[in-house]
């Protein structure tokens, strides 16, 4: 039998099938890697569906207790100390004398002043005498009217001179007092600032003093406490931190409005209704507050994240089962989670497992769901 011969292709024929079988050959690649990206950026996580909750937790704090009013005492003169007749932890009376200052100069002021002021009243009993003479002189007509006026003149000149001479002389001895430095209240002093035998200026600190009279428990508060409802005159229990049987009760006096610079934390001054005995100064002490009743959000700290410097979660798009993320302002954190202030909503439903393998946009497959109870 014959055979029939079949023709064959020509080099541009193999060539343009050739073409199409790797283009072919390429989308289906294509297609195949695209289903394959697909498939791994639908990622697994775990989710929780919120809810506020109203919020008035009692909250414990470490603090010092101060005196409500200190000054500082300091004499208004520079000189040489030369005697200080109080330590610190001495209990002082208002008006006693605390320290003395070498004052030579002032004294020599004062007593010179003190002269002239004694020289100028018996220029004034010379005068006034002389005055009374020639007033009765001259109703006899033995003095003329214009020596009488020259001995009054001398007696108006005597008294002025008096009263110059005794301004001068309480002026020095107030120089001279200024020498002596005194408690200006009843208290305790809590420092000092200078020795015996040194030279000390105007307004330097000597001693510091602390009013017997009102005491402060201070702490120092983060701005999550604050946010989270702190108000004046707000009752605070307050006990020794190594004594808790030695406690009182006050109250809110003073919210500072600036954050320490160093801390970022607000000092809150909360005044002791009454003072215990073995509740001394410097003292480390608790005060128990309950924060204000407020509708706050709880999260797990798993859920947590930094978006730049601000906490973040991600929530779930329930249409679309795709991942945003949600910046939140945390009212503060206890030991179990985290309150969130502002940024949630009741029935948003946040990734609690996985979040930090994520990225915006991306759709994820719900595991069970933790506020199910699974």
């Amino acid at each position: 039998m014959d055979m029939i011969a079949m023709p064959r292709p020509s080099n541009k024929t193999y060539l343009h099938l050739l073409h199409g079988s790797l283009v072919l050959f390429t989308i289906l690649s294509l297609a195949a890697c695209e289903k394959k990206v697909e498939s791994e950026e639908v990622r697994p996580v775990r989710s929780l569906v919120v809810e506020a909750h109203m919020s008035g937790e009692r909250i414990a704090l470490t603090g010092q207790l101060h005196a409500r009013d200190e000054t500082k005492l300091a004499f208004r003169l520079s000189g040489k100390l030369i005697e200080r007749s109080v330590t610190v932890g001495d209990t002082v009376k208002a008006g006693q004398v605390v320290a003395r200052l070498d004052a030579v100069t002032e004294r020599h002021a004062r007593n010179a002043a003190r002269a002239d002021y004694t020289a100028a009243l018996a220029v004034l009993d010379q005068s006034a005498a002389a005055e009374s003479r020639f007033g009765n002189l001259l109703k006899e007509s033995a003095v003329s009217k214009a020596e009488y006026e020259e001995a009054l003149q001398h007696l108006k000149t005597a008294h002025a001179q008096v009263d110059a001479t005794r301004a001068k002389l309480d002026t020095a001895a107030v120089q001279l007092g200024y020498a002596e430095l005194k408690a200006d209240a009843d208290g305790v002093i809590t420092s000092k600032g200078a020795e015996p035998g040194e030279v000390i200026q105007a307004g330097q600190m000597i001693f510091a003093l602390a009013h017997q009279k009102g005491r402060d428990a201070v702490f120092d508060m983060p701005a999550q406490i604050i946010r989270a409802g702190i108000s004046a005159h707000q009752e605070v229990d307050v006990w020794l931190a190594d004594n808790p049987d030695i406690k009182t009760i006050g109250h809110v006096r003073e919210i500072a409005p600036q954050a320490d610079p160093s801390t970022r934390t607000y000092q809150v001054k909360v005044s002791l209704d009454t003072l215990p005995s073995g509740m001394f100064l410097g003292s480390t002490v608790v005060g128990k507050l309950r924060l204000q009743a407020g509708a706050l959000i709880e999260v797990p700290f798993s859920a947590l994240m930094m978006a730049a410097t601000q906490p973040a979660v991600w929530v779930i798009d329930p249409q679309t089962a795709v991942v945003h993320k949600r910046e939140i302002d945390v009212a503060r954190y206890n030991q179990h989670a985290v309150l969130v202030a502002s940024g949630l909503l009741s029935g948003d439903r946040i990734v609690t497992a996985g979040a930090q393998s994520l990225h915006d946009g991306q759709k994820v497959k719900l595991l069970e769901d933790e506020s199910d109870g699974h």
